[in-house]
């Protein structure tokens, strides 16, 4: 059961940058939906749960949030530059190799000589995985992927900030999840302030939708984090990975040639491997 729960955000979040990308807009418009749609679904769910706040709860839930809001409008600028097939499996194997470098020698989740063999071959599949679906036959579009690749590591370090802090504090799903929403959509208000018609357009109300279906995944992540860890529970989030990398090419129409499309399946099924690999680390 433990497993099944830290595979509901991998679903999740493997729909979501594709329903983000069909409804449209500007990463800041998309950020600014999805924020709002996160904080409708933690006010709904802190009247089910009612978990008891403190304030170190809520501060540091509320700064998870922000972390997690640069993260998000960094992928979205990332999309922008590279597309979703190509930004997901990068963003993924930044993120699984940052989470699980934190988990191991911050929290000391892989304890004996054998799961650091598993654990580090791991990392050794995901990196390979990551280089693989980068890989350009065509090199036209260099500048596009210099800036993807400055937005993903920016989106990386927020989204790691975002998982790890909580954890250093041991605060559960259930009591983060309304405070971090707040400091998700407050970070994304504050980003999008400079451009205030965003508030007004189609494109940011629409991205609600997506960002109850991220929610729905994050609640899953954090009840996860405290039961099997960090580095397991967030390396099986990610393998979410081969539903948008594929829909990104199947249904956003994201064009590949026949070298680039045979390395990202490789590339894809290298950082799942990857993935799962840490997943019995546990």
């Amino acid at each position: 059961m433990d497993i099944l729960i830290a595979l509901i955000p991998a679903v999740m979040w493997g729909i979501m940058p594709l329903v983000v990308s069909k409804i449209g807009g500007k990463p800041y418009q998309q950020t600014l939906g999805v924020t709002f749609g996160a904080l409708i679904f933690a006010i709904g769910m802190y009247f089910y749960s009612t978990p008891h706040f403190t304030m170190t709860i809520v501060l540091v839930s509320f700064v998870s949030g922000i972390f997690w809001t640069v993260g998000q409008l960094n992928q979205f600028r990332a999309f922008t530059h590279i597309g979703v097939s190509k930004a997901m499996p990068l963003s993924t194997g930044m993120q699984l190799v940052g989470t699980s470098l934190f988990g191991v020698f911050v929290f000391q989740e892989w304890g004996t000589n054998a799961k650091l063999v598993l654990g580090f071959s791991a990392l050794i599949f995901i990196i390979i995985g990551i280089f693989m679906t980068s890989y350009q036959q065509h090199k036209s579009a260099d500048s596009n992927m210099k800036q993807g690749l400055v937005a993903l590591i920016i989106s990386s370090l927020g989204y790691v900030a975002y998982v790890v802090i909580l954890k250093a504090f041991d605060i559960s799903g259930w009591e983060a999840i309304l405070p971090q929403a707040v400091g998700m959509a407050l970070a994304a208000v504050v980003f999008s302030f400079k451009d205030r018609k965003t508030f007004f357009l189609k494109e940011t109300w629409l991205s609600i939708i997506p960002g109850v279906i991220w929610s729905i995944g994050n609640l899953a992540l954090l009840i996860s984090n405290t039961v099997i860890g960090v580095a397991i529970s967030f390396s099986l989030s990610q393998m979410g990975v081969v539903i948008s990398t594929l829909g990104g090419i199947l249904l956003l129409g994201e064009k590949k040639t026949k070298r680039e499309l045979i390395l990202v399946i490789i590339g894809i099924i290298l950082v799942s491997a990857g993935g799962f690999m840490i997943g019995f680390t546990k």
